[in-house]
């Protein structure tokens, strides 16, 4: 099936009237609640979660891997469907359980690893990026298209979130930071679209799963944005279930960008032999 405007359109529509119905009716009265990895969840991440499984169906009948589902589901999906739904209910949870308005839902039509299709909707700001595999990226109706000059590192915009795999930055970038000013938004998938739409020019997010990237990653690539992984060149070649990930506005920034984050790392790994 090809994806056509009437297929975005409908998709599209779809994560909004979920996000009227199931997010913005409990935003700022919901309880969090702490998952077995120490996470947060909400009734509003299953309640979306169900309502888009119902609706995603409609417009494609393919199973859904989502977040909120066991390990073991999620796996069984990836490893047996040709096609997937790939969604996070809520990007960002902790900022919607906190009443922080900064979260987002993200919908990715998947063929194996590879999105087809994906959507981020911003339900606070109404905003909702969408990119479809080969042919674009939107904001709303506008196209998004990075310009192929930026500013090099040292002036640039950096969003920086760091886990496991690149907590041992975290020491060097509070001293000695290459860029100019860092944020920390608490919502992967609009970092994505916050780049692709040139409001950050740098990113670095630690560990994320496939629900984080799959709709984002998209919306950058189509909007000629450049990333990879922290170990990876071939950002679509490293394991799907956890990825590093480092990205810019520019092939140049890039570069210098994941020069200096892999130079850090393999100093620090050095001086621990």
């Amino acid at each position: 099936m090809d994806i056509t405007v009437r297929f975005a359109a409908r998709a599209i529509d779809a994560v909004r009237r979920v996000a009227a119905d199931e997010i913005l009716p409990r935003y700022r009265s919901v309880v969090a609640l702490r998952k077995d990895d120490g996470s947060i969840v909400t009734a509003a991440d299953f309640a979306v979660q169900e309502a888009l499984a119902r609706r995603l169906a409609a417009i494609e009948d393919a199973p859904l891997l989502a977040e909120e589902m066991d390990r073991e589901a999620q796996r069984a999906v990836y490893e047996t469907a040709a096609r997937f739904w790939c969604v996070d209910p809520i990007d960002g949870t902790r900022n919607f359980s906190a009443g922080i308005p900064f979260f987002a839902i993200s919908v990715a039509l998947m063929e194996g690893a590879r999105p087809l299709f994906g959507t981020v909707y911003d339900p606070i700001a109404d905003e909702a990026y969408y990119a479809v595999r080969g042919a674009g990226a939107w904001l709303d109706h506008r196209p998004l298209e990075l310009a192929a000059s930026g500013p090099p590192l040292e002036r640039a915009l950096a969003e920086v979130s760091l886990r496991r795999e690149t907590a041992k930055l975290r020491g060097k970038l509070r001293r000695h930071p290459p860029y100019a000013e860092r944020l920390v938004s608490g919502a992967s998938a609009l970092s994505w679209c916050h780049l692709a739409a040139g409001r950050i020019d740098v990113m670095l997010h630690g560990g994320q799963k496939m629900w984080d990237y799959a709709a984002g990653a998209l919306v950058l690539e189509e909007a000629r944005g450049f990333f990879c992984t922290v170990d990876e060149d071939d950002f679509w070649a490293a394991p799907v279930w956890s990825r590093s990930v480092i990205a810019a506005r520019t092939a140049a920034l890039l570069d210098e960008w994941r020069t200096w984050i892999r130079r850090e790392l393999e100093s620090d790994a050095g001086e621990n032999r």
